[in-house]
C-alpha cells in the first residue's frame, strides 16, 4: 500500500484520523519519552493552524504540526511511530512542509525548536541552530530558524 501525505485544520480531519494522530503523538513525546506534559496544548486549533500526516490506508505513521505567527511560521510535533521509522518518511513531511510554508509565505522564517540530537536532521532542510541549548521536560533541545532564500 502506497503511503499518502495529507495536510489539513484540525475541524477538517476525519475524526478516526485525528485520533490516530494524537494518540501517536503522546504515545512517542510523552510515553516513549517519558516527558509528562500537556501534549494537547490547545494549539492545534488556533487559526492558521495545519497538521500534516502521512498514513498507509489507516495506519497513521508519521505526523507534524504547522503555525503560522505574525513574525513567521513554526514547525513542531513532528512524530514517527515507532514501526515507520526509517523509512523516511518524516523527512518527506518536512520537505512537503517546508515547500508549502515558502510557496505560502516566501519571505518569512520558519522556526521549529529541535531536540538537540535531531539537529543535523533537520539541517537536511535548511534549518540552522539560532540560540543556546535547552532543556524542555528534562529533553535537551535547541531553537532552529530556516530563513527564506536569500535572506541571511
Amino acid at each position: 500500500m502506497a503511503v499518502t501525505l495529507h495536510r489539513a485544520p484540525v475541524a477538517g480531519i476525519p475524526p478516526l484520523a485525528l485520533y490516530r494522530i494524537l494518540w501517536m503523538r503522546v504515545s512517542v513525546f510523552v510515553v516513549e519519552q517519558q516527558a509528562a506534559y500537556p501534549e494537547i496544548d490547545g494549539r492545534d486549533i488556533e487559526p492558521g493552524a495545519e497538521l500534516m500526516w502521512a498514513s498507509e490506508g489507516d495506519d497513521v505513521l508519521a505526523t507534524l504540526r504547522v503555525l503560522r505567527e505574525p513574525e513567521n511560521n513554526r514547525i513542531g510535533r513532528v512524530a514517527t511511530a515507532p514501526h515507520a521509522r526509517g523509512r523516511g518518511i518524516a523527512a518527506d513531511l518536512m520537505r512537503a512542509a517546508v515547500a508549502h510554508l515558502d510557496a505560502e509565505a516566501p519571505g518569512l522564517p520558519i522556526l521549529l525548536d529541535a531536540q538537540e540530537h535531531l539537529a543535523d536532521w533537520y539541517g537536511r532542510f535548511g534549518f540552522v541552530v539560532s540560540g543556546e541549548p535547552y532543556a524542555e521536560d528534562g529533553i535537551p533541545h535547541v531553537p532552529m530558524r530556516r530563513d527564506p532564500a536569500g535572506v541571511a
